[in-house]
């Protein structure tokens, strides 16, 4: 099993464009692991929402699409990966109206779950 490791914090530019209800965020699993449950909420909220995954995983190598909007007038997202054993990294401030996919790896040798966007 893997260590436990840091989540990277990655800090994103802020848009004035507000998200639109078609914006969808695809999600790839880089890390070796399942993913059993993925949170999304906007950055100025303190709670999760409800996890996008629902009853399903996100098996290593397998993508997800997860529709952001929820008819926020937001661009700035949190977002919150938790892997089959329990460990959580998260990421802060997400720009989801200038990306539209998050690669998320793991790095065994650092203990660290990163995420790449585009």
């Amino acid at each position: 099993m893997k260590s436990l490791f840091a989540a990277s914090a990655l800090l994103l530019a802020v848009s004035a464009t507000p998200a639109s209800a078609e914006e969808v965020l695809t999600v790839h699993n880089e890390t070796g692991y399942t993913i059993s449950q993925i949170f999304i909420s906007p950055t100025r909220t303190n709670q999760w929402e409800e996890d996008i995954l629902g009853v399903d995983s996100l098996p290593d190598g397998e993508t997800t699409q997860i529709d952001f909007s929820q008819s926020e007038d937001t661009c700035n997202w949190d977002m919150k990966a938790v892997y089959d054993d329990g460990e959580d990294p998260v990421w802060f401030n997400f720009n989801l109206c200038e990306l539209s996919t998050i690669t998320l790896h793991y790095d065994a040798a650092t203990g660290t779950t990163t995420a790449e966007y585009e």
